[in-house]
């Protein structure tokens, strides 16, 4: 991968540069990560040597989050094989990069559930990608911040430990912002061609422990009914 130093960013590949001089950007333009790169340099627990396995790993999984979230047309992607490419959460059904554009992007296929719409904190199949994207940006205005905690195997199967954290300093689907850290840990799996692009990715998280993160924000007009069915939840 491209060295943070020809990128323009410490972290992620393939933002700026003459390679990217044609892509074409979800927002119109390229993402800044500066914010939420000085929230991961204050709350990391590991700083990886320039070079390691875990460093390499790390920035490979940042840029292919950045993509994920930021690049319109598959033929943009660097980190990916669009040819071949899979996406699946906690065991469920595999899916492409056109079913993923066709959920709303990142944050839906990250978050996609089968509880029945009531009962849904966020509910995926309600969001676009421009939605979900405003609802997670002000929620954490500073950013969520990821780490790779542990490599348990290099390429072609990468199999990885990781933490993402933010603070909830803006209010989220109906609750008063906290200012309290919001994360969780969990374990993936990337598995990678010769040339380094991703082909099937496989994530294992508790998703409905970082939703009720949100609950201990107090109800905003219209969101008492949501905090009342998730009682539990809400006082975590």
């Amino acid at each position: 991968m491209a060295s943070s130093a020809d990128e323009g960013d410490k972290y992620r590949s393939f933002i700026y540069g003459e390679g990217e001089k044609n892509t074409q950007w979800m927002f119109g333009a390229p993402p800044n990560y500066g914010v939420v790169n000085k929230l991961f340099e204050e709350g990391r627990t590991q700083e990886w040597p320039v070079g390691s396995i875990e460093e390499k790993v790390q920035r490979l999984v940042k840029t292919w989050e950045m993509e994920l979230h930021h690049k319109i047309r598959p033929e943009d992607y660097k980190t990916v094989n669009p040819e071949k490419f899979l996406f699946s959460v906690n065991g469920r059904k595999p899916i492409t990069l056109q079913d993923i554009r066709q959920m709303g992007g990142g944050y839906n296929a990250f978050l996609e559930t089968s509880l029945p719409e009531d009962l849904r904190i966020y509910n995926p199949a309600q969001e676009t990608a421009e939605s979900s994207q405003q609802a997670f940006t002000t929620a954490f205005p500073r950013g969520f911040a990821l780490e790779v905690l542990q490599v348990y195997s290099g390429p072609p199967t990468i199999a990885y430990k990781f933490r993402h954290w933010g603070y909830m300093e803006g209010p989220f689907e109906g609750h008063a912002p906290t200012g309290a850290r919001v994360e969780f840990l969990g374990m993936a799996i990337f598995h990678v061609d010769e040339e380094m692009r991703v082909e099937k990715v496989e994530f294992f998280y508790e998703r409905g422990d970082f939703l009720a993160s949100f609950l201990k924000g107090a109800p905003t007009d219209g969101a008492s009914a949501t905090s009342s069915r998730f009682p539990f939840m809400a006082n975590k």
